[in-house]
């Protein structure tokens, strides 16, 4: 009978301490969310007042350029000497920015109440269009965006597209359903960025990713034909097999003045590694299967919603006369815009041919 009584009690006891084990992590748990919640509200306010700080002397003046970098230079020395990493030019002038696009965060007369990881802010500043810019930083705040998705957000265009879809249904089901694991010279006939509202894209559809796509390559192949000088139309979708898979080119044209085949490749996200690979298999593989005596070679262009600096410089584009990246924009911009945007390109365009001819 004692050991009948004493076996209750262990089994008592044992569901105790469970619910009392859970109890306790569940306070644990909450700390460190709310921790690393205060760790990022943090780090998000310094950057943004490093930001003000630097901006208030004026370094990036035009009168001012070569003191700016020098200032810079002897900031960036100190800070990482004193504290460490994040405190490279690039981060200090990424922190300018931050406060320069984002002015109302704190210390002003009506501050901002939505407030985001940095790490949002870092993909955020690279919107340039301000009511996009507005639009995603909302949405990220209300639909709890993991970083990873509001970086395939901003890079598939996602606010533009709803913009010209008068149906926004699937183009919101489709992101939901592709962002549900994250939660969690010679070419001078380049237009960069090339505008899709000149290709004809209307507003009397839903633009999905993948329509989209499909609309882009549309156009482009009118636009190439239209305005390129020396086109002429070889195909679409043009099947490559090969004994890793099979695969399909979007457009490839024939350009009789420069006598070489032209392959572009549209990506409705940013460029990646594997984009620029793959470009350049394409590249070789019609250079040593299609091209013929007398022909130049085979130029490859990787259409995609965001351009790399980064990719210029430290992938096989660097150096590159055959493979190019260009960014297309799914709506008319501003002329400050368009200037903007057009330096930019042209900056990478540069990074891209210099750095090969050091």
């Amino acid at each position: 009978m004692e050991n009948t009584e004493n076996s209750s009690i262990q089994v008592i006891s044992q569901l105790e301490f469970q619910t009392l084990l859970n109890d306790v992590s569940h306070i644990v748990e909450e700390a460190h969310e709310s921790a690393a919640r205060a760790v990022n509200v943090a780090l998000t306010l310094r950057n943004w007042k490093l930001g003000e700080r630097i901006a208030k002397e004026n370094l990036d003046g035009k009168d001012r350029a070569e003191y700016g970098k020098n200032v810079m230079f002897q900031l960036s020395a100190e800070l990482t000497k004193t504290y460490g990493k994040g405190f490279d030019r690039s981060s200090l002038y990424k922190y300018m920015k931050f406060y320069q696009m984002f002015p109302q965060i704190v210390e002003t007369p009506s501050p901002q109440s939505i407030l985001l990881p940095w790490s949002h802010y870092c993909e955020l500043i690279r919107v340039e269009n301000k009511e996009a810019r507005k639009w995603y930083e909302k949405e990220a705040f209300n639909e709890t965006w993991s970083v990873k998705t509001l970086h395939r957000n901003i890079a598939s265009q996602y606010y533009n597209r709803l913009l010209l879809s008068q149906n926004k249904q699937p183009v919101i089901e489709e992101m939901h359903h592709k962002t549900a694991g994250m939660q969690y010279n010679r070419l001078e006939f380049i237009k960069n960025p090339v505008v899709a509202e000149f290709l004809g894209l209307n507003t009397d559809m839903d633009y999905t990713e993948t329509k989209l796509e499909k609309c882009i390559i549309n156009h482009m192949q009118k636009f190439i034909l239209e305005m390129g000088k020396g086109f002429a139309f070889v195909g679409r979708q043009q099947h490559i097999r090969t004994d890793m898979g099979d695969y399909y080119i979007d457009l490839v044209f024939y350009n009789y003045i420069l006598k070489c085949f032209f392959l572009v490749d549209i990506k409705t996200e940013q460029i990646s590694h594997q984009d620029v690979g793959q470009m350049d298999m394409y590249v070789r593989m019609y250079d040593s299967l299609k091209r013929t005596e007398g022909d130049n070679p085979t130029i490859g262009l990787l259409l995609c919603s965001q351009t790399s600096e980064d990719m210029a410089r430290y992938s096989v584009l660097n150096g590159s006369k055959q493979i190019f990246q260009a960014k297309y924009i799914p709506y008319l911009p501003t002329k400050e815009e368009l200037a903007r945007e057009i330096e930019v390109q042209t900056e990478i365009f540069r990074q891209q041919l210099d750095d090969g001819m050091k």
